[in-house]
């Protein structure tokens, strides 16, 4: 029996209760919100959710999403390209500029090697990091993935392939509680993570 296709409220409804966090209740509620608003105000919703998928791709250097050819940090010529960073997913990259104390580079992994999920490393940015790091411009290699099993797991197999490369790899402090996420650490807790970090 063919199921009969959702009409337009509720596609909308069931497209936005995708989303992470958005309910049933928050996916109605936010439907309503956007059938009472000034249809302009819809149709740039709309064109910024196609420019985001059309025009953002990633940095040639780091993988973090940008506009460009490279990103605003990998562009910026005051940043110390000595020094990357290795974080999980691009809003790790904004949890740490926050914290307003690092000033080299990063390493988007886009995600973390998970193998009960089938992520290996070939699902990773993995060779493209070792390609940065062969470049030897690199001096150190600071591993800021998540604080848990995974995150752990992730930075123990980069810091076994880069040390054949002479290269330096440190990690985080453990300001950082076991099993959180860097997204949700304060400014000053990353801050002191960065600070204390140690040799892997």
């Amino acid at each position: 029996m063919e199921t009969e296709p959702l009409g337009v409220i509720a596609r909308l409804m069931h497209e936005l209760g995708k989303l992470p966090g958005i309910g049933p209740k928050s996916a109605e509620r936010l439907t309503h919100h956007l059938l009472q608003a000034p249809k302009q105000q819809v149709f740039s919703l709309a064109e910024a959710l196609r420019a985001i998928k059309e025009q953002i791709h990633p940095c040639e250097v780091c993988c973090h999403p940008t506009e460009h050819v490279r990103c605003t940090i990998c562009a910026d010529p005051q940043r110390d390209d000595s020094l990357v960073c290795v974080v999980e997913q691009p809003r790790d990259v904004i949890a740490l500029e926050r914290s307003g104390s690092y000033r080299g580079l990063y390493h988007v992994l886009h995600g973390r090697l998970s193998p009960l999920d089938g992520i290996g490393p070939e699902q990773l940015t993995i060779d493209r990091l070792m390609a940065r790091v062969r470049t030897g411009r690199i001096q150190e290699v600071i591993m800021a993935t998540n604080p848990t099993t995974e995150g752990d797991g992730t930075s123990l197999y980069l810091s076994t392939l880069l040390g054949p490369l002479g290269v330096k790899v440190t990690r985080l402090a453990r300001g950082l509680p076991t099993g959180s996420v860097l997204e949700f650490a304060n400014s000053q807790m990353l801050a002191d993570a960065l600070e204390g970090r140690r040799v892997l």
